[in-house]
């Protein structure tokens, strides 16, 4: 039946991925061989080359699946009312909290999905365009509760809370920010964003107010 080899497939790709996830993070991306991939993963080597071509096809076919899950995670949970700091810090931290379960994992996934090949260019563009569907409705939101400044385009807004979670995540890596503090420091860099780094405007001295 139709339904149950969709399923088989669905299962066999899977088992694919997760194997060469656990791999990935054991031995490294480049040490790791579709023979070995194929052993973990309970099937034949060809098997593989009927789903998967090469080892990054793996690897971006997964960061596809996270991607995906954490959209319809994040579209169906996302509430457009409540203060957009808020907003921004659950959505990357859902995404860095995913990430950061595997290191090795979460390398690859930063290179594939910030620093894409040029092969890879199409297919990445798809990703930012489901990634703008999800924020530009929360940014146009703020902007007419007054929270974001009306005249910077959304796309730049996302840029400047993208650039600070790509910071989280280098510190993260660096050993700069440990995973238990990620959160709270995502929080201040987005507050900074928000808020602005220039210095509030100083009051008036008396020497000022005073009429000549």
């Amino acid at each position: 039946m139709p339904g149950i080899r969709e399923t088989k497939k669905k299962e066999t790709r899977q088992a694919i991925m997760q194997a060469a996830m656990t791999l990935f993070s054991e031995k490294g991306f480049d040490q790791t061989s579709i023979e070995e991939l194929a052993k973990a993963a309970g099937i034949g080597k060809g098997t593989i080359y009927g789903y998967f071509q090469t080892k990054t096809d793996i690897l971006h076919a997964f960061c596809e699946d996270e991607l995906e899950r954490l959209h319809q995670e994040l579209t169906s949970n996302a509430d457009q009312e409540i203060p957009i700091l808020q907003q921004m810090v659950s959505i990357y931290m859902a995404e860095f909290k995913k990430i950061t379960e595997n290191r090795e994992f979460a390398r690859l996934f930063m290179q594939q999905t910030a620093f894409p090949r040029d092969v890879d260019l199409d297919r990445h563009l798809e990703h930012e365009n489901d990634y703008f569907k999800l924020l530009f409705p929360l940014l146009e939101k703020a902007q007419e509760r007054g929270e974001l400044r009306k005249d910077v385009e959304l796309l730049y807004i996302t840029g400047h809370f993208y650039g600070l979670y790509l910071l989280l995540v280098s510190a993260w890596f660096s050993g700069r920010v440990q995973t238990e503090e990620a959160s709270m420091a995502l929080q201040t860099l987005f507050r900074q964003a928000i808020e602005g780094l220039h210095p509030r405007p100083e009051p008036l001295s008396n020497e000022g107010n005073k009429h000549v």
